[in-house]
């Protein structure tokens, strides 16, 4: 299948899926995870009108950017070692997995340091798995106080993984508990307005995660894994 079919019947899945919900699809941003991915390949889903990409590393991900045109939106999706924040904030619009509050103040302080107000997530895990990084809600509820007040960075919502199982129910349970953290965390923050993202979903339940509010899903192997390089415009 084509590069370029497999993108649209995604992008119309989320589409068709936030309306049956009874959501507006704008609410809904597909992240197209490029993490392995060829320039070709993330250039064919640019052309293919794509702007919203995911990294998992830091590394990885410079040289894409610098080949991409400047209209793309990067989102740092893996785990952020503390000796690249400062890479990542220079080059990401968006860093999902903050999972601790020790990682929000380094992000703060470098932000402050390059006189930038950065955009980011606090990584809740809410499966209970210990191979899941995040913390609990409960301790990420101690530290929310002391993460609110840091100035330079912008807390826009929560980030969570599911297990990958087939039980809906389990699945379903996680992404429903970062909603409702969402709701109760948001009259706490300085800025309720902008707490309003929840990234959850990938590309085996990214449309449970839909239907339980999910704002950014974060989608590359349901995108990529079928196509042959030659396929790309077909």
């Amino acid at each position: 299948m084509a590069l370029t079919t497999c993108y649209r019947q995604i992008q119309q899945k989320v589409q068709d899926k936030a309306l049956a919900c009874g959501r507006s699809p704008q609410d809904v941003t597909l992240i197209v995870v490029t993490k392995s991915q060829p320039i070709e390949k993330i250039q064919a889903v640019y052309q293919e009108g794509g702007r919203e990409f995911g990294e998992n590393r830091v590394q990885e991900a410079l040289p894409k950017i610098a080949e991409l045109p400047t209209d793309c939106h990067w989102h740092m999706i893996g785990t952020l070692q503390s000796n690249k924040v400062a890479k990542a904030i220079t080059h990401f619009d968006f860093i999902h997995a903050v999972d601790t509050p020790l990682l929000a103040q380094q992000i703060a302080q470098a932000s402050q340091a390059q006189n930038r107000i950065t955009s980011i997530l606090l990584q809740v895990n809410t499966s209970g798995e210990f191979t899941k990084h995040g913390l609990s809600a409960e301790t990420w509820e101690q530290a929310l106080e002391a993460v609110n007040v840091l100035s330079h960075v912008r807390i826009e919502g929560l980030m969570t993984m599911a297990p990958y199982t087939e039980d809906e129910n389990i699945i379903r349970n996680c992404f429903r508990q970062l909603y409702q953290l969402r709701e109760k965390w948001k009259k706490q923050m300085k800025d309720p307005a902008m707490f309003q993202h929840l990234s959850m979903g990938m590309s085996h339940d990214y449309l449970i995660a839909i239907e339980e509010g999910a704002t950014l899903l974060r989608v590359g192997t349901a995108i990529f894994d079928k196509v042959r390089l030659n396929d790309f415009y077909q």
